[in-house]
């Protein structure tokens, strides 16, 4: 079947509707994404081309699933940094807890978005700073 030119892609809006179902029903939310020159992932733990991240709110911050990349910042043994990963290298999108979710296409990015020299600007903080921080939600 062919893509309408003139229609966005759908994987973006299936990745976001996965994610909403996980969070909504109490579920955490894994991402697997095929590595290639265009992520921005911690090399350290890519393994046979492929990292896979729980992209859950408690295991994220400053979230983004825009239509052409999914942008996070989380802690890797401790440390904090920017991830970011074209759309059309996510793999899978699928529940811990039982396997539920799609598997994707991964296609080559040379047409889609282009790895940002600097990462998206996050939203504001709301005056906290850049320290780490705990929240007791009950």
């Amino acid at each position: 079947m062919m893509a309408d030119p003139c229609l966005p892609e759908l994987k973006p809006y299936i990745a976001r509707a996965l994610y909403e179902w996980c969070t909504d029903n109490g579920m955490t939310p894994y991402m697997a994404v095929s590595v290639d020159a265009t992520c921005r992932v911690p090399r350290g733990f890519v393994r046979d081309g492929q990292i896979v991240f729980n992209i859950s709110p408690e295991a994220t911050e400053r979230l983004q699933m825009q239509n052409d990349f999914i942008a996070f910042r989380a802690r890797f043994n401790g440390v904090a940094q920017e991830v970011w990963v074209p759309v059309a290298r996510v793999a899978a999108l699928y529940a811990r807890e039982n396997g539920r979710g799609m598997a994707f296409e991964v296609s080559d990015t040379a047409g889609g978005a282009e790895k940002p020299e600097d990462p998206p600007e996050p939203p504001p903080s709301g005056g906290r700073s850049e320290r780490p921080w705990l929240r007791r939600v009950k």
